[in-house]
């Protein structure tokens, strides 16, 4: 459950699931996959986390979770008894490309990082691994990074991701909208989308779902997040009545495009629906109350009532510091770092690609499962060759062949006031 600082409200959109026909690739069987054997090992964890820049609402949360995932992690080791060390070193990514490719190029340099928790937005996490993780074969494992672009990467299994891609997300928005007009037929809506890999691609994905229900694309703004203004962008995307908006962007440029679209009259926040990198609690001050009220959207969440998300919420609220709280991937973030250690495990080594290649099958079902709560016998599972199925603190992975998470949930949020409330889940589930 991924709490924030309100309550739960009555489902409004229960009963949506999206059906993906993606199968989890992994062992089918309870064969052993091998294996880390008594091993002795010594692990340098990088966290790669937007501390500034576009998306620092989300960076001191997704650091707490993966301090307290280390934590877990030492834990276990001691219980185990196993001959290993864990440490994490962070490094601000400022949500820029180059300082993102910077940040990654210090932890495996200097501090001997061979696995990334990182990157957050999909640009940075692309650029990450095409000038980092790929040459040097680091293991990178993003919490937050959705572009269906990351999927198609010639990677060698190196890039993962603990969320799943916008393949899911885009259906899941349109189909929460449709169901909140009645239906998507004859029904138009506006999109105001970011240029990059993330905005661009999701607006994409988004509309295609929309139309195939029978609804129309409006107006279709793509804008560039380094304006100094957004006049005209938002006379554009509030243009022509439309049913709905959609809004794919992050917070720190919403901040500029929500008064824009606020000043042309035009703007009805409860027509608006955003996406997981507008689904930031902090939003309603940073904005204007006024401006997001009564807006829903759609982001990767943690199952409500799944005994492994409800007990990462317990740790985390009651963990220092308590004035970090929740907010949207701090779950993703807090199982990519679990995941570094135990790929490590799972290959009896921390050399990036050989954990990579060990990844898929710790996550993918057929083995036995193991929750963040229970490390200590899943390392033992590893150390003994047995196939292991990680269920984290955000749900089940069940990562595929391309590092993509095929299982999890999305939640649908709504602004009220300054809260940012959770008003139901959306299952995302395998077609098999």
């Amino acid at each position: 459950m991924r709490g924030l600082t309100a309550k739960r409200l009555i489902a409004l959109a229960s009963g949506l699931v999206l059906i993906v026909g993606i199968a989890a690739c992994g062992d089918d069987d309870d064969s052993d996959s091998g294996g880390g054997g008594e091993t002795q090992l010594d692990l340098v964890i990088g966290d790669s986390l937007p501390l500034t820049g576009d998306l620092a609402d989300f960076g001191p949360p997704g650091q707490k979770a993966a301090d307290l995932a280390v934590d877990q992690i030492n834990d276990a080791i001691k219980q185990a008894g196993v001959d290993h060390t864990v440490e994490i070193v962070h490094e601000d990514n400022e949500t820029n490309d180059q300082a993102a490719v910077q940040a990654a190029r210090k932890m495996v340099d200097s501090d001997n990082a061979s696995c990334i928790a990182g990157a957050w937005a999909s640009a940075n996490t692309i650029s990450t691994a095409q000038s980092v993780a790929i040459p040097d074969g680091v293991l990178l494992i993003s919490p937050a990074s959705t572009s269906d672009e990351i999927t198609s990467l010639d990677d060698d299994g190196l890039v993962n991701r603990t969320s799943p891609p916008d393949s899911f997300q885009g259906p899941t928005l349109a189909d929460a909208i449709a169901q909140d007009l009645g239906g998507a037929e004859g029904k138009t809506v506006n999109i105001g989308a970011r240029n990059d890999s993330y905005g661009e691609g999701l607006a994409g994905t988004f509309s295609d779902a929309w139309e195939a229900l029978g609804g129309s694309v409006g107006q279709e703004v793509i804008y560039d997040p380094e304006q100094p203004s957004y006049n005209s962008e938002a006379g554009q995307i509030t243009s022509g009545n439309p049913d709905a908006f959609v809004i794919i962007d992050f917070p720190e440029t919403f901040v500029k495009v929500g008064p824009a679209l606020q000043r042309t009259g035009n703007w009805d926040p409860t027509k608006a629906w955003g996406t997981d990198g507008l689904a930031s609690s902090d939003l309603p001050g940073d904005v204007g109350q006024e401006i997001v009220n009564g807006m829903r959207g759609t982001a990767p969440g943690a199952p409500d009532k799944g005994e492994a998300s409800t007990a990462f919420d317990t740790l985390y609220t009651g963990a220092d510091p308590k004035n970090v709280e929740r907010q949207t991937f701090d779950a993703q973030n807090f199982d990519a770092v679990i995941l570094c250690y135990l790929a490590a495990v799972s290959a009896g080594s921390t050399d990036g690609q050989e954990m990579a290649d060990a990844l898929v099958d710790i996550t993918a079902p057929g083995g036995t499962e193991y929750t963040w709560q229970q490390l200590p016998e899943a390392i033992d599972a590893l150390q003994n060759g047995d196939d292991i199925d990680y269920t984290g603190a955000s749900g089940a992975l069940d990562l595929d062949e391309n590092g993509d998470a095929t299982a999890g949930v999305y939640d649908i949020y709504e602004y009220a006031g300054p809260d940012l409330n959770i008003i139901s889940e959306v299952p995302v589930t395998t077609g098999e």
